[in-house]
């Protein structure tokens, strides 16, 4: 498919939701024939689960294998150093290795490009200069980001984490207008600008920023945006299955998929893919990389697809943000209510000051109480109305009931979920 870049980095990200079904599954099947031929683990993966290769034709039958989880790899590849049987092919015809955090040895191939769409929508072109703050030992975060923004035409200036009087001086002489990094780091390099007393918005050139690694939290988000005149991006990155899995483009409402991988998003608890729009656990699938025969890998992310029209044309679902791990979400009446989630419908209420979802159980039903204090003079009415409307439009569930209690009646430290069943 020829190459277009203008908004979009290739025609791909534009192609019907019918055509990148198909070309996925037919990826898919490629992939998974290959790695059944090839891969050790793979195959006993399959077997156990009493199939073949040839039993999975589509991405709906991904559910017939179990999920793999980093502490899977971890064990399989200290039982059979150094790849575990993961390897499709031997070492000599393998361009690189990384090792994450495990340690967990990593396949990759050569001339990815999971990265450059990423870095593409957030708008890095050819005449950025960008400082790239990942690391490029160990981890594949800095030299696979480094190809992506060359691939984007920019020019990286290669600083990796630390030295922040450096990198600051760095951001200054070479006019550094890009960054990618963590929130956190970003931020470190302002306040350390600051703290020497420079006006970090007039005396350097940032205008667009980069993020993956750690989540960029809406109030970081509005500061950067806001005061500094950074526009921001995020993109969604695992290392087991090769980099990048989704990421924003300008209007940041949500992360779009790559069509690299298969994400299915499941019941953490049986392996079984959640309904529509529902919250439940990450599980990436990589159908790119001939080297590396990962199936089913269990991020331990939480999220939902959305698959509703994006105004910027790319028509890959989305990932509507990361919303904890998977043990940090409560399932109530069958759907997971993720804490972050919470959180986010009651800051919309500036009058509430303190709040709780207490879980309990009569009999065979879960019940969902909201209780919460509020400032003096507050329409309670008003509010509670609010919150019940607002909490099930966004976590999918409808609350039993919504009180309203002291202030002092929330002791210091209490959990914002208080999940009192008990199953026996």
């Amino acid at each position: 498919m020829a190459v277009k870049r203008d908004e979009h980095y290739d025609e791909w990200e534009t192609i019907s939701p019918e055509a990148r079904e198909n070309f996925i599954n037919g990826k898919l099947r490629l992939q998974l024939r290959h790695i059944y031929d090839y891969s050790v683990a793979a195959r006993a993966i399959f077997e156990e689960a009493g199939i073949t290769a040839d039993d999975i034709k589509n991405a709906q039958d991904l559910a017939r294998i179990p999920v793999t989880r980093k502490e899977d790899i971890i064990r399989l590849q200290e039982e059979n150093p150094p790849f575990g049987g993961l390897e499709t092919v031997a070492l000599p015809d393998v361009e690189r290795v990384f090792i994450s955090p495990g340690p967990v040895y990593e396949m990759q191939p050569a001339h990815v490009e999971w990265f450059s769409r990423a870095l593409w929508a957030a708008g890095f072109r050819r005449g950025d200069v960008v400082l790239n703050s990942f690391t490029y030992h160990l981890s594949p975060a800095g030299l696979l980001m480094h190809e992506g923004l060359r691939n984007c035409g920019a020019t990286v200036v290669v600083t990796g984490a630390g030295n922040t009087e450096i990198q600051l001086r760095a951001m200054k002489h070479l006019k550094v207008n890009g960054f990618l990094g963590t929130p956190s780091f970003l931020m470190t390099l302002i306040n350390k600008a600051e703290e020497s007393g420079e006006d970090f918005r007039k005396n350097y050139k940032l205008e667009r920023a980069w993020f993956t690694g750690e989540p960029l939290a809406s109030s970081a988000r509005a500061i950067f945006e806001n005061k500094y005149k950074i526009d921001t991006y995020q993109g969604y990155a695992v290392t087991e299955p090769g980099g990048v899995i989704a990421y924003e483009c300008k209007h940041k409402q949500g992360f779009h998929l790559m069509d690299d991988y298969v994400v299915e998003i499941i019941d953490p608890a049986n392996g079984l893919p959640v309904d529509a729009g529902e919250v439940g656990e990450v599980v990436v699938t990589p159908v790119h990389n001939k080297t590396w025969g990962l199936v089913r890998f269990g991020t331990g992310d939480l999220s939902r697809l959305d698959t509703s029209h994006c105004p910027c044309g790319r028509s890959a679902p989305r990932l509507r943000g990361i919303l904890g791990r998977a043990g940090d979400a409560v399932k109530i009446r069958g759907m997971f209510v993720v804490g972050r989630e919470v959180e986010g419908v009651m800051k919309a209420f500036e009058d509430i000051t303190n709040y709780q979802l207490r879980v309990s159980r009569i009999g065979a039903r879960d019940l969902a109480e909201m209780v919460i204090s509020t400032k003096a003079g507050a329409d309670e009415y008003s509010i509670t109305s609010q919150i019940a409307s607002e909490f099930q439009a966004r976590c999918r569930l409808k609350l039993d009931s919504i009180s309203t209690v002291p202030e002092a009646d929330f002791k210091p430290g209490y959990p914002r979920i208080e999940d009192t069943r008990t199953w026996e």
